[in-house]
């Protein structure tokens, strides 16, 4: 894994010595990172695009077919979507898109508010129709008050055939942190 995660600290240097010029269109790079992420209240969608800059990485978001609504995010309300999802293992929300080609991405970086103690069964949708193997998977996540812990041995244990590094909690995160977090990921 070392060896992985030393590529985005490689990756990051190559882009940072391009001239100026090459840097104005991200679309003509090819990122070999990405992050991946699902945000109900947009909360997580902010630290998802700091991290994509600090990680030189794609951003991609996991989007239900149909949206939460402040109702459905209730989770007072034992019959909300959400706690009726939370409720069912199996639950597996439909995703408003497919995950296109990820091949080329060597770290997938995953991000999700913590529901219930774990990753919302969005994240599972996602995890299911995107082809993983190969690749790391770094969870991270914002939580009122959960660990993320549990979060990330729930998906090691439901996909026991993905390199699932260990993550982070990354609330009221900073670039500066999330830069040092990096230059952790590759010691």
């Amino acid at each position: 894994m070392k060896k992985i995660l030393l590529l985005i600290l490689a990756t990051a240097a190559l882009c940072a010595c391009k001239p100026a010029s090459q840097n104005q269109d991200e679309n003509t790079e090819e990122k070999t990172n990405l992050v991946a992420y699902f945000s109900a209240t947009g909360t997580t969608e902010a630290v998802a695009q700091l991290l994509a800059q600090a990680a030189n990485a794609d951003l991609l978001e996991i989007e239900p077919k149909t949206p939460y609504t402040d109702a459905d995010l209730d989770w007072r309300d034992s019959l909300s979507r959400s706690s009726v999802e939370m409720r069912d293992p199996a639950s597996r929300p439909e995703l408003k898109s497919e995950p296109t080609n990820l091949s080329h991405y060597d770290i997938i970086f995953v991000g999700f508010p913590i529901w219930w103690g774990v990753a919302p069964h969005i994240v599972n949708s996602f995890i299911e129709a995107a082809d993983l193997k190969g690749k790391t998977v770094i969870p991270f996540a914002t939580s009122g008050s959960s660990n993320i812990e549990p979060a990330i041995d729930a998906l090691r244990t439901a996909y026991p055939e993905l390199d699932i590094a260990d993550g982070r909690l990354l609330n009221n995160i900073t670039f500066e942190d999330l830069s040092s977090w990096i230059e952790e990921l590759s010691e």
